[in-house]
C-alpha cells in the first residue's frame, strides 16, 4: 500500500514498488497537460483567424490562468484536509468540461470561456500533483521527481506542434480540444488510485477565508484584459488585484522578501516573462514570417527539449553553492534567450533566430524552474506543502495573466511585437535581480 515516505522505509528510486504507480500516473497527467498546452499554443493562430478573434488572442491564454487561481486556492487546503485525491478528481472533471466548451465554441468569446474553465481544472490538478507527490516521495527524491516531470514535456513538446498542425489540417481546429478529452480516462485510471491512498495530514485549512480573495483576483485579472482600450474596468482590476494577491500569497511575496516569499516571487516573475513571450511566438512566425503552423511550432519544440535538458542538469547539482549558481545561470539564460529574439522581431532579421533564442530561454527556465519547486517543499512543513504548493502555482498564474494582459495591450498597438519583447525581457531581468539579491537556500 502507498504510504508517505516518512511512514515506511524511504524509497530510493522513483520506480520503487511502493511509489511506482504514483510516479507513472503523475507523468501521464503532466504529459497530457503538456500536449494540450503545446498543441493549443501552436494552433491558436489558426483558431483566432477562423473565429475572427485576433483581438482576444491574449485573453484566450490569460483567461485560462486567471481562473486557475480559483482552482489552486480551493485545491491547496483541500489537499491538506482531505488528501490530493479529491482535488485531482474534481480537476479532471472540470478540465474535461472546459475542453468540450472550447471544442464546440461558435465564436472566440465562447472559446475563451472554455479555456477559462480549463484553467479552473488545471489549477486544481497542478496543486494536487505537487502536494500529492511531495508527500509520497522523500525530500531526497524531489529533485529527480521534478526533473522527471519536466522530461514528461519532451515528447509532447517535440510532436505536439506538428500533431496539432496535422489535426487542424485534417479535422479542423476543434479536434485539438476534443481529442485531448479522450486522454482523460486512461490518465485518471492510472493516477487516482495512487493518490487516494495518500493519508490526510491535517484538518481545518482556511479555504473559506482565501476563496473570496481568489474570486476577486480572478475577476480582476480578467478585467485587465480590457487594457487595450485602457478602460476604467482595467484600472479597477489592477487596483483590486494587488490586495487580493497580498492575501493569497505568503506574506512578503509581493516585495520578494528573503526565504519562501522570494522563491514565490521569483517563480511568478519567471513564469510571466517566459509564457507571455511564448504565447506570441507562433503568431509572429505564422503571420509575420509566413511560416506554417507546423514550422511555427518548431520554437516551442526546441524550448521543450532544452527545458528538459536544463531540468536534468539541475537534478545533478548537489550542495547549496552549486544549486544557487545554477539558479542564477538559469535566469541569465532566460534574459539572453529573449534578447536573441530582438533581431527578427525588431530588425527583420532571419526568423530562424527565434527558434535559437527560444531554445536558450527554455534551457534557462528548465534549469531554474524545478529548483524553485524543490525550495518551496524544503521551506514548507509537511502539513503546509499543499498550501505553499498552491501559492507557488498562484504566483505563476497571477503574474502571467497580468503580463499577458499588458502584452495584449502592446500588441493591440499595430501588432507591436517589439514592445511585447521589451516587456518580457524586463520581467526576466527583474527575476535575475531577485535571484541574486533575495533568494536564499
Amino acid at each position: 500500500m502507498l504510504q508517505p515516505a516518512s511512514a515506511t522505509a524511504a524509497p530510493t528510486s522513483l520506480w520503487a514498488p511502493g511509489v511506482r504507480a504514483a510516479t507513472v500516473g503523475a507523468l501521464a497527467l503532466v504529459s497530457m497537460l503538456a500536449f494540450e498546452a503545446v498543441a493549443v499554443a501552436a494552433a491558436m493562430p489558426a483558431i483566432a483567424t477562423a473565429l475572427d478573434g485576433l483581438s482576444q488572442y491574449a485573453l484566450a491564454f490569460g483567461g485560462t490562468l486567471a481562473l486557475s487561481v480559483l482552482g489552486m486556492v480551493w485545491a491547496g487546503p483541500a489537499c491538506d484536509r482531505h488528501g490530493p485525491w479529491r482535488a485531482c478528481s474534481v480537476g479532471l472533471g472540470v478540465f474535461a468540461l472546459g475542453l468540450l466548451v472550447a471544442g464546440l465554441a461558435p465564436q472566440m468569446g465562447w472559446l475563451s470561456a472554455g479555456r477559462a474553465v480549463q484553467g479552473l481544472g488545471v489549477g486544481m490538478l497542478a496543486v494536487a500533483l505537487y502536494a500529492g507527490m511531495g508527500r509520497v516521495l522523500p525530500a531526497a527524491l524531489h529533485p529527480k521527481l521534478f526533473a522527471a516531470l519536466a522530461a514528461a514535456w519532451v515528447v509532447p513538446g517535440l510532436i505536439g506542434p506538428w500533431v496539432a498542425a496535422q489535426m487542424v489540417s485534417l479535422w479542423g481546429w476543434r479536434s485539438v480540444f476534443l481529442g485531448v478529452a479522450l486522454l482523460l480516462l486512461p490518465t485518471a485510471w492510472m493516477l487516482l488510485p495512487a493518490l487516494r491512498r495518500v493519508p490526510v495530514l491535517q484538518e481545518g485549512a482556511r479555504a473559506a477565508v482565501a476563496l473570496p480573495w481568489a474570486v476577486v483576483a480572478a475577476l480582476s485579472a480578467l478585467a485587465l484584459h480590457g487594457m487595450e482600450q485602457i478602460g476604467p474596468w482595467a484600472w479597477l482590476g489592477l487596483l483590486a488585484l494587488v490586495p487580493a494577491a497580498a492575501r493569497l500569497l505568503p506574506a512578503g511575496s509581493l516585495t520578494a522578501q528573503p526565504g519562501l516569499p522570494a522563491v514565490i516571487a521569483l517563480r511568478g516573475v519567471m513564469a510571466a516573462s517566459f509564457f507571455s513571450a511564448e504565447a506570441f511566438i507562433p503568431l509572429f512566425l505564422n503571420q509575420e514570417a509566413g511560416w506554417s503552423l507546423a514550422e511555427g511550432g518548431l520554437a516551442l519544440s526546441a524550448a521543450a527539449v532544452t527545458w528538459s535538458t536544463g531540468s536534468a542538469i539541475q537534478a545533478r547539482l548537489h550542495g547549496e553553492p552549486a544549486r544557487r549558481t545554477g539558479l542564477r545561470v538559469g535566469l541569465a539564460l532566460l534574459v539572453a534567450g529573449q534578447a536573441l529574439l530582438a533581431g527578427p522581431l525588431l530588425a527583420g532579421g532571419p526568423a530562424g533566430w527565434v527558434v535559437v533564442g527560444w531554445a536558450v530561454a527554455g534551457l534557462g527556465v528548465g534549469l531554474a524552474w524545478p529548483m524553485l519547486s524543490v525550495l518551496t517543499l524544503a521551506l514548507s512543513a509537511p502539513a503546509e506543502q499543499g498550501r505553499n504548493s498552491s501559492a507557488l502555482q498562484l504566483a505563476d498564474a497571477l503574474t502571467t495573466t497580468v503580463a499577458l494582459a499588458a502584452a495584449g495591450a502592446f500588441f493591440a498597438q499595430q501588432h507591436a511585437y517589439g514592445a511585447v519583447l521589451a516587456w518580457t525581457v524586463a520581467l526576466a531581468a527583474v527575476g535575475l535581480w531577485v535571484t541574486v539579491a533575495r533568494v536564499r537556500g
